[in-house]
């Protein structure tokens, strides 16, 4: 005990962490967020009327969002509308990955609600009566206050904890001092919420497994019929052989087989061709010297039109429909308004490209293009050599799921179907990629993350301890004078700063790792999306929130390490050391949550992104394919969002019992409330995102409360320790043995309904079509969702309310290729190789009057 003693005397600065802030601090992160984000948020009701390309982009040009409601354009009025929207409306209008993002907010919002509840009426106030010596709780002392008084305290608190301790082993289950009663508590609330989110998780994955069954189980479009099978041995590499293979197993009819091939020179010389093509169209429209006069209001303030086409009677009829989206939004026919030079292009040439010439960059590109045509015609008609992967359309969705659930080959890696992407989804360059590849890829990937998890490891500590006041002072003295004379600019520093980076860290790094996934040999953009979401997850929760309360636990980091090794000769010293780390980073991670919700949110709504981007977009924009490309609506990718809101869910949980926990779970329900109604706003009317979804990140999303909920029980129980409840923190013992055995139950009880299809809902779904009437649905307003649309709202009738019929909006299937249409074949071997999209392919300027260029030249 001396030892331990001495462990709090020597280190004047032992807990005082950067989160370790008084009410000034949390008051100040508060009045900066409202003022940030009630200003973002006034400034997108402004803007959306008048910005609709922006800001209801997905309403405008997505067949699948045409159902949904108007909303109107005054000032607030769109908020009671968007909330109004029901969840068959999200899953009719936006799929179910959708549906599965905002249900995981909603589970959230129960959540915490319940919680916020209990910490609100029972632990709050027993915590009152109960109150800890100041220098324990966060925010009772500044950092400069810290006295002999203080360490008296401190002394006489931890003498108290190891007299409750030795009265506590001598009568486990009764303990003598009543200052001890209330630690019952945290084993009491530990199991009750726990069990509230088992409840709420199980409840939940039951709900969407009723949904995604009757969602995915009456579609009957080539995605849902269609297996990818990989493993193929060469001696059946043919698409008749694997045809005749599939139709002996007597599981159905095969109704086509797609080979992927090694198609590496042909995609190599498709890009080739685009790069000469744009190059084709820059050199035209520099030339043309086409500028538009009017400004399309429903753009950016700085956006123009993009240049026109000519008239409708001057372009040939099977070309308009190709031009139709590129002309300007006036429609106004132009002339070039004086004669200009022909664009020159620089050609390198002889030993080491010493010599160079200038030549006429359009016949140069022109005659480039030629020979790029010439070449995809070529090796279009060349056979490539087969790879062990296809594509196999069987006749019904139910054959589909009998031979994906299913082992087809007795050997090991060999034939192994799955289910497919949608052909709009797959990445056929990586197709063709081989197994020994990806295998390499694969590792190498992992081994980066490895290193990088080290790099942020390194990179938080002097962090954690740099953003410390305190410590500020050591390396820079007269800034140290300057915050302890200044006390609010103190408090913007403890508050701002960790907050600030930390935020900048969760948004910036999810890029890196994103970019990463996209180089590990992946068949869909879907499995990119959901590696994406797993990396992020592990760079938050283990490199922000683990190493962050670990080894930022001292303001002076330098002398940390030292110390740590004595520290692992006494355990009391490790878990007194990370209790009062995670109690003193409860003001950190409050203030982190605020900003994140009320601060950040308005401006996710804004789309500063891409406001801010627009600008430099439009600047290189110079074609009328640059211009047609710059107005689509942004992407809405799940690997940057979801993985921070996992983040701060397992916070609010982790926090739930401790002190003060309260402010936790209020922070934690505004994140959660603010941000259902923002991203139900993206999904639907603003950002584009995948059709045909499959909803497999509930299954990431509940593994990862589950561990979340593990490392809850854990520092329930290391509180405990720290108050020498040892007793009590045995009880946890069980709990962590029943969590761990309820997430290995559900992986094998749910998870499965998450991946397969299940015969009977595929046996319904046929039932619900073949007794479909055959006459057309009725057109509905604008306001109104069709009853056919209402997936399973309808209690009284037949559920199966989503067929084909609603999956098809203007003719065109959600995962109908442009190219290919519902065919999965590689668009490097049918895509038309259209010619350049330029203004008025008439006008003779400075002989520019060549003949067309390509098969379809405008």
């Amino acid at each position: 005990m001396d030892n331990f003693h001495a462990f709090a005397d020597d280190d004047d600065d032992v807990g005082k962490l950067m989160g370790a802030t008084n009410p000034r601090d949390t008051t100040i992160q508060i009045l900066i967020s409202l003022a940030l984000g009630i200003g973002a948020f006034l400034t997108f009701c402004v803007l959306r009327p008048r910005w609709m390309g922006l800001y209801a982009a997905r309403k405008k040009t997505k067949n699948e969002a045409t159902a949904l409601p108007d909303l109107p354009n005054t000032f607030f009025g769109w908020i009671v509308p968007l909330w109004r929207i029901t969840d068959q409306q999200v899953l009719a209008s936006a799929g179910l990955d959708a549906y599965v993002f905002l249900a995981f907010f909603k589970m959230a919002v129960k959540f915490l609600f319940v919680t916020l509840f209990f910490s609100l009426i029972v632990i709050k106030p027993v915590h009152d009566a109960y109150p800890e010596n100041e220098d324990l709780l966060p925010g009772n002392k500044t950092h400069h206050n810290h006295t002999k008084e203080g360490h008296a305290d401190m002394r006489r608190s931890i003498d108290l904890l190891q007299l409750h301790g030795t009265s506590n082993s001598s009568v486990p289950f009764l303990p003598t001092n009543l200052e001890t009663d209330y630690l019952w508590m945290y084993v009491v609330f530990a199991y009750l919420f726990s069990g509230i989110a088992m409840y709420l998780i199980i409840s939940e994955t039951r709900r969407i497994i009723e949904v995604r069954q009757e969602y995915l189980g009456s579609q009957t479009t080539v995605t849902d019929r269609t297996i990818r099978l990989s493993g193929i041995p060469p001696d059946l590499q043919d698409e008749e052989k694997i045809k005749e293979f599939i139709e002996s197993l007597d599981i159905g009819q095969v109704e086509s087989v797609t080979l992927c091939r090694k198609w590496k020179e042909l995609d190599q010389a498709m890009t080739e061709r685009m790069d000469t093509l744009r190059r084709l169209e820059e050199a035209y429209t520099i030339h043309l010297g086409y500028r538009a006069v009017e400004r399309n209001l429903e753009t950016l303030p700085v956006a123009q039109p993009p240049p026109p086409d000519p008239p409708a009677a001057l372009i040939p009829e099977d070309e308009q429909d190709e031009n139709a989206g590129l002309t300007g939004a006036n429609g106004q026919a132009h002339v070039a308004p004086y004669e200009r030079v022909r664009p020159k292009v620089t050609l390198r040439f002889g030993w080491m490209k010493v010599h160079s010439k200038q030549v006429d960059a359009i016949d140069y590109y022109v005659e480039r293009l030629r020979q790029g045509d010439e070449r995809v015609k070529q090796l279009r008609q060349q056979k490539f050599a087969p790879t062990p992967l296809a594509f196999v359309t069987m006749d019904s969705v139910a054959a589909c799921q009998m031979a994906i659930q299913a082992v087809l080959d007795p050997s090991p890696l060999q034939l192994i179907a799955n289910q497919s992407p949608a052909p709009s989804d797959v990445l056929w360059q990586n197709t063709y990629l081989s197994r020994r590849s990806r295998m390499i890829r694969s590792w190498s990937i992992t081994a980066l993350i490895v290193l990088l998890t080290i790099f942020w490891s390194v990179i938080f500590v002097p962090i954690a301890g740099l953003l410390n006041v305190d410590t500020i002072g050591r390396v820079l003295p007269q800034v140290g004078e300057f915050l302890e004379d200044h006390e609010n600019i103190r408090s913007l520093v403890n508050t701002q700063l960790p907050t600030l980076i930390a935020s900048l860290l969760t948004v910036l790094v999810p890029y890196l790792y994103y970019y990463m996934s996209w180089y590990q040999g992946n068949i869909s953009q879907g499995e990119i999306e959901l590696s994406a979401v797993s990396k992020n997850f592990f760079f938050t929760f283990f490199n922000f929130f683990v190493i962050f309360t670990v080894l930022g636990t001292a303001s002076k980091f330098y002398q940390f390490f030292e110390r740590f090794g004595d520290a692992l000769q006494d355990f009391r010293k490790v878990a007194y050391t990370l209790a009062l780390s995670l109690q003193r980073l409860l003001p950190f991670y409050v203030n982190f949550i605020i900003l994140q919700g009320i601060g950040l949110f308005p401006f996710r709504l804004l789309e500063v992104g891409s406001m801010s981007l627009y600008p430099i977009y439009l600047m290189g924009a110079k074609t009328p394919r640059d211009y047609a490309e710059l107005v689509q609506p942004p992407v809405f990718s799940y690997a940057f969002y979801l993985p921070t809101a996992l983040l701060i869910f397992i916070i609010c949980m982790v926090y739930s019992v401790i002190r003060a926990s309260w402010s936790v779970l209020l922070a934690g329900l505004a994140y959660f409330l603010l941000g259902h109604f923002v991203y139900k706003y993206q999904l639907l009317y603003a950002m584009d995102h995948q059709q045909h979804s499959t909803g497999r990140a509930w299954g990431m999303i509940c593994d990862r409360i589950f561990v979340g909920m593990i490392f809850f029980q854990l520092t329930t129980a290391g509180q405990l320790i720290l108050k020498q409840a040892v007793t009590r923190s045995v009880l946890m013992i069980p709990l962590i043995i029943t969590t761990v055995w309820v997430s290995m139950l559900y992986g094998r009880t749910y998870k499965p309904l998450m991946r397969f299809i299940a015969l009977r809902s595929v046996k319904r779904g046929e039932r619900y079509t073949d007794d479909a009437s055959p006459e057309p649905v009725s057109r509905v307003s604008s306001n109104e969702i069709a009853p056919e649309r209402n997936v399973w709202a309808d209690t009284n009738g037949p559920q199966l309310r989503y067929h084909r019929e609603t999956r098809t909006m203007r003719g065109q299937a959600v995962d109908e290729c442009p190219e290919t249409g519902l065919r999965y074949i590689n668009p490097s071997l049918v895509a038309p190789l259209r010619g350049c999209w330029i203004a008025d392919k008439h006008v003779t300027n400075g002989g520019a009057g060549e003949p067309p260029v390509g098969e379809d030249s405008v």
